[in-house]
């Protein structure tokens, strides 16, 4: 059981790495990206307010307000005092030394800011940004520095300086909003990959303890199936192996003991009549004896090559001598073979001979074929015996030809009836046998492209068809 939780856990383990490692990589990327485009979506916009604040205020003065440098230093200061976003934007005015001549705040007056964005623009007489670090303060800062001109001269400067702060904590907040709707849907893909993946392994973690009873002898062990998808089937197939697997265990239990049995009696008989005889000298009594050793000893041989048969059929051994066979020829001399031995036995044995035509010879096995008629005819004695007749008869078809063989017996149950070809299978029948006969029958019409079918027929007892192709 452990080993199986380790296997379980592996699976689990190898499931999440497998299906959330891609979605975590894109998401990542995905959350990158996002803060990357905000930060620069923030900071341009609030870079492009305070050029377009810097570009207005500086056109606005230097156009209407300043005459001469004297005016300039008036008019900033009252610029300066009326200017109305002190709360949020520091506005400065710089002299041509570079250094803050007045200032919104009134605390950086006299203060050389010493930032490029003053001395370019003091250099190229254009508006010139900064982002960085205040070297007074060492507060993170956005500045706009616009030049002011005076007869095409550069006599001081506007700036606007605002702190980053503010927009860093707007950024952060988007940034984390953004961030825990991400963790929120990798969270919630997280359990629904957990509740799928429990879905399998749980049903695959009994499957797999149900194959280790079956495979530890628990044959005809069943599982309740409560899925409708895969794993459903995977369970049905599991459920009909293991009710095959114990069939087949039965029939082998049942085959075992039917031949231990069939073997038994023979050679119990054959042991009997030899010490017997080994005492007895009467005549009589020593040729019924030989005559029933015979018999017994004929039996053991007919079982011994049904054995070596269907073991050839297992491996795949069982091949055909084919060569041209006058099929009715065949069928006959078993018939007039087996005629005086059924007399014996008080069956009478009719074969339908009124067939005028004559059937051109097939290819196949003549040995094996006569098989086939011994075989049959030995069951219709033995299972229909009591009707005391057996009917055989050969008949012509479009490309075929067809032979019968009819007991009056009780028949086979019908329940009984699909099965009755398979391997070691003898049913409700008491007869002596191994149970192989017709499946060594059935593999033999099969490989000559026939059909052997078993049924009941009408009025009574047991019907076999043998059909095999003829041009």
């Amino acid at each position: 059981m452990a080993n199986n939780k380790i296997e379980i856990t592996g699976l689990r383990k190898r499931w999440l790495v497998s299906s959330l490692s891609p979605i975590f990589i894109v998401a990542l990327l995905v959350a990158g990206t996002f803060c990357v485009v905000m930060a620069n979506y923030y900071y341009n916009m609030m870079l492009d307010g305070l050029k377009t604040r810097a570009a207005n205020a500086s056109d606005y003065f230097t156009s209407n307000t300043m005459t001469n440098y004297r005016e300039f230093h008036q008019y900033a200061n009252s610029f300066a005092a009326e200017f109305s976003e002190r709360d949020r934007i520091e506005l400065q005015f710089i002299s041509s030394s570079k250094k803050i001549l007045v200032s919104s705040s009134g605390l950086t007056a006299g203060m050389a800011p010493g930032t490029p964005d003053i001395i370019d623009a003091f250099q190229t007489k254009e508006i010139r940004p900064f982002r960085g670090v205040d070297p007074h303060t060492g507060e993170h800062i956005m500045s706009v520095c616009a030049p002011l001109l005076l007869d095409d001269q550069v006599v001081g400067a506007m700036r606007y300086v605002t702190s980053m702060s503010a927009v860093t904590r707007e950024l952060m907040i988007t940034v984390g909003v953004a961030l825990g709707l991400l963790i929120v849907g990798i969270g919630m893909v997280y359990v629904s990959n957990m509740v799928f993946i429990n879905n399998v392994v749980e049903p695959v973690a009994e499957v797999t303890e149900a194959a280790k009873r079956i495979a530890g002898g628990s044959y005809g062990a069943q599982m309740e199936n409560h899925y409708r998808d895969e794993i459903g089937q995977l369970i049905d197939a599991i459920n009909n192996m293991s009710s095959q697997i114990s069939k087949s265990e039965k029939v082998k239990s049942e085959f075992i003991s039917s031949v231990s049995h069939e073997l038994r009696t023979p050679l119990t008989a054959i042991n009997g009549w030899g010490e017997t005889l080994l005492e007895d000298n009467d005549p009589q009594q020593i040729k019924r004896g030989v005559g029933i050793i015979l018999k017994e000893s004929r039996r053991l041989t007919n079982m011994v090559e049904e054995l070596l048969d269907f073991s050839k059929m297992e491996d795949g051994r069982f091949t055909l001598s084919i060569e041209p066979v006058d099929i009715q020829a065949e069928f006959e001399d078993t018939i007039y073979t087996y005629m005086e031995l059924f007399k014996q036995d008080g069956i009478e044995l009719h074969y339908n001979d009124s067939c005028d035509e004559l059937f051109p010879p097939i290819p196949g096995d003549p040995e094996r074929l006569k098989q086939v008629f011994c075989n049959v005819l030995d069951n219709a004695a033995k299972h229909g015996g009591a009707g005391k007749r057996i009917d055989a008869a050969v008949a012509g078809g479009a490309g075929s030809i067809t032979i019968t063989v009819r007991d009056h017996g009780p028949g086979i149950p019908e329940a009984e009836l699909p099965f009755v070809k398979q391997k070691f299978y003898k049913g409700s029948s008491k007869a002596r046998g191994s149970g192989i006969g017709l499946a060594v029958c059935d593999e033999i019409i099969r490989l000559h492209e026939g059909s052997f079918a078993i049924g009941n027929a009408e009025g009574g007892g047991c019907l076999v068809t043998i059909t095999l192709p003829a041009e």
